[in-house]
């Protein structure tokens, strides 16, 4: 069984991150915690794959204990014969680490194939840790540039010069070769990444930095932008306009008040999209020129730097963009290249890593992403034009997670996302106010309703609004489930659902749950957003509900009736109800492991659970956390939230016919990618 895969570079360069992040992704899929380790860094700050990892992988070791030494030890250790020395070393703070993580990346060495064949940096070194470490290895091919004929040369030449070197290849990875391109037969798997400029590029705020720059006008959105080519502007507005690139950098003099006003003209008028404008030779720009281009609500960033415009692009031009755990933009770009080019099912199967049997959060979110890529789903997103929507559709459409339809004016949609420097060009646009759809949809709504006096006249606007829309959209099979409530209360995402789509036969109850990511576990709550107080049979279908929603995301469902009191130690109305909903989960559902009434503390904490409940299955391991009424069950996860620091993933609805998932007004980027990626889910399961 392989603990640690080991990446190793063939030729400079290669974009090791964008491998390291795939392989890290898989693991991390595995195992509750997996570690990083670099054998050699240049020792003058964080090395920025081993920084990335550490940080996006949560792993809990001090950055300083994931290396080895630096490149100028390691330089002067072999030049004085101490080679083995430099191993050992090595090897002793590497076993360090993997003894504390189940599962290892190792990033090799940065390959320099000009250096003096004495020098560690080179290919033989790399497999001789790698079998000291007892790793599989992946070689990185550069295909940057590169013909088709020339990268399946350096593929079997990495596989048969590391097998010669007595290494355990696992698989040749090509990494930014030009376009499809398929790999010569081996006798390991081998994949061929292609290029994206996303991955590659440089942002606005690296380029700013290396620069020295000033910023006059932008944000932090602004900055981190990619920077996909370099314009100079020294000529006249016409021929600027001519030479202006998607994802351009502007450099041209500060005195030039005419080409950052056009450059940011061209930008707003959708004719191109700018990544941002550099002015040079430290001239400040008109005042009247910069409250124009204020007004014109641009969204890239104006820099300015004392160079000339020639040392500006000279400069830029040495520029390397990669991945960071502050830019997911990026990071999410990396992975969706990596996942859409290799069979990550049959690499995962060939490093054989024991699957933890905890369920962390960093693997049920991971598993979410795996899961719903692989059941593709359409879904619809009412709120187009908001800006983590769009955020988090470009991240969606990156990883191939789903098929989006957004709602609401194109152009309002087209606009905001080039002020935002994204790209969203997978996804559908569509106008309830305008869309075909309309009138079969007044239709269909006023069929629906006709009980409660809806007349077609009434229908007719009642459909236009985005989460009618949405729903009936989902409701007709144009898609298999809607995500709203960025903007919108819970009442008016649900409500729709509710009226069309209804819940499913034998539940008496649509209701909710909420995944809590902590630091160790997830955890399930319910219901926390829906039913203000339920009746024992209500509360029953809920737990039963949540219980068969908790057992489809991995995750064994052991139900913790919640009460004020444990077992016999109380009484009262509230606990007669949670003793009879407890009585009939387990005569509907003798399958499941329930127990109730029961306290938080004695669910949750098994020395709790000792004492009070020494012969329950349930208590002290609960997995779900079934409350008696609405306010208990909200209050307890928002108090949960903030004090231990949760993610709390929902509210995601069950007992509808058809996925329809409520978002906090407060959700981030990361919230509504999970909540796309369960829905998605739960399409697939209602069509299973």
């Amino acid at each position: 069984m392989a603990r640690s895969v080991y990446l190793t570079s063939v030729g400079h360069g290669g974009g090791k991150s964008t491998v390291a992040l795939g392989l890290a992704e898989l693991l991390s899929r595995q195992v509750e915690r997996i570690g990083a380790f670099r054998p050699l860094t240049a020792g003058s700050g964080p090395d920025p794959i081993l920084a990335l990892l550490h940080d996006r992988y949560r792993i809990d070791l001090p950055y300083d204990d994931l290396h080895g030494v630096s490149y100028a030890e390691a330089t002067a250790l072999v030049a004085d014969g101490r080679r083995e020395e430099l191993i050992s070393r090595i090897v002793e703070r590497y076993r360090a680490v993997e003894r504390r993580c189940p599962a290892m990346v190792v990033v090799g060495s940065d390959f320099d194939d000009t250096a003096d064949p004495g020098n560690p940096r080179e290919l033989a070194f790399n497999a001789r840790l790698a079998t000291e470490f007892g790793s599989v290895v992946v070689p990185v091919i550069d295909g940057f540039g590169q013909d088709a004929e020339t990268v399946a040369a350096a593929a079997r030449g990495a596989y048969h010069d590391l097998a010669d070197l007595g290494a355990t290849v696992l698989a040749v990875v090509a990494n930014r070769v030009p376009g499809p391109m398929t790999l010569p037969d081996l006798p390991v798997p081998a994949y061929a990444i292609e290029e994206v400029p996303t991955v590659s590029a440089p942002t606005v705020a690296e380029v700013a930095a290396a620069l020295g720059a000033t910023l006059l006008a932008g944000d932090e959105h602004a900055l981190g932008r990619d920077v996909l080519d370099y314009v100079v502007g020294a000529a006249h507005v016409p021929t600027l306009l001519d030479h202006l690139t998607e994802g351009s950098l502007v450099i041209t003099p500060g005195d030039r008040a005419d080409l950052l006003v056009a450059a940011s003209a061209a930008h707003v008028a959708g004719q191109v999209a700018v990544a941002g404008v550099v002015l040079t030779l430290g001239e400040q720009p008109d005042p009247r020129a910069m409250r124009l281009v204020a007004g014109l609500n641009t969204g890239f960033a104006v820099l300015s730097v004392t160079s000339d415009s020639y040392d500006t692009v000279a400069a830029s031009s040495r520029i390397e963009g990669r991945p960071s755990a502050a830019n997911p933009r990026k990071v999410e770009a990396a992975l969706g290249a990596f996942e859409s080019a290799v069979d990550t099912v049959d690499l995962a199967r060939r490093l054989r890593v024991s699957r933890s049997e905890r369920v962390t959060p960093l693997m049920f979110e991971n598993d979410l992403i795996d899961r719903a890529r692989a059941q593709r789903r359409h879904l619809v997103l009412p709120e187009g034009t908001d800006d983590r929507i769009l955020r988090a559709t470009e991240i969606l459409l990156r990883r191939g997670v789903a098929d989006l339809t957004l709602l609401g004016r194109p152009d309002d949609i087209t606009r905001r996302t080039r002020e935002l420097g994204i790209d969203i060009s997978g996804a559908e646009l569509v106008d309830p106010a305008t869309s075909e759809w309309r009138e079969e949809f007044a239709d269909s709504y006023a069929a629906l309703r006709a009980h409660r006096g809806i007349n077609r006249e009434y229908a007719h606007d009642v459909v236009a609004q985005p989460n009618y829309f949405g729903t009936l959209m989902v409701h007709t099979g144009r898609a298999h489930g809607m995500v709203s409530g960025a903007n919108h209360t819970t009442a008016a995402t649900i409500r729709p659902a509710f009226e069309i789509i209804r819940t499913v036969p034998g539940v008496s109850v649509a209701s909710s749950v909420f995944f809590m990511l902590l630091a160790d576990r997830v955890l399930v709550y319910g219901d926390c957003a829906v039913n203000p107080d339920p009746d024992a049979a209500q509360l029953a279908d809920i737990a039963i509900s949540s219980a068969d929603t908790t057992a489809r995301f991995g995750i064994e469902p052991r139900v913790a009736m919640l009460s004020y009191s444990t077992g016999n130690s109380g009484a009262g109305a509230d606990v007669e109800k949670v003793a009879a909903a407890t009585k009939l989960v387990r005569e509907r559902r003798p399958d499941l492991l329930v127990e109730g009434p029961i306290q938080y503390d004695a669910a949750i904490d098994p020395t709790v659970a000792a004492t009070k409940l020494p012969d329950s299955q349930v208590a002290g391991r609960a997995t779900v956390f079934i409350f008696p009424d609405l306010n208990t069950g909200n209050n307890t996860y928002k108090a949960v939230q903030r004090s231990a620091g949760a993610v709390a993933v929902g509210p995601v609805m069950q007992g509808l016919r058809r996925p329809v998932n409520d978002l906090s007004r407060g959700a981030t980027v990361a919230d509504i990618v999970n909540t796309v990626a369960i829905t998605a889910i739960q399409a697939a399961a209602v069509e299973d």
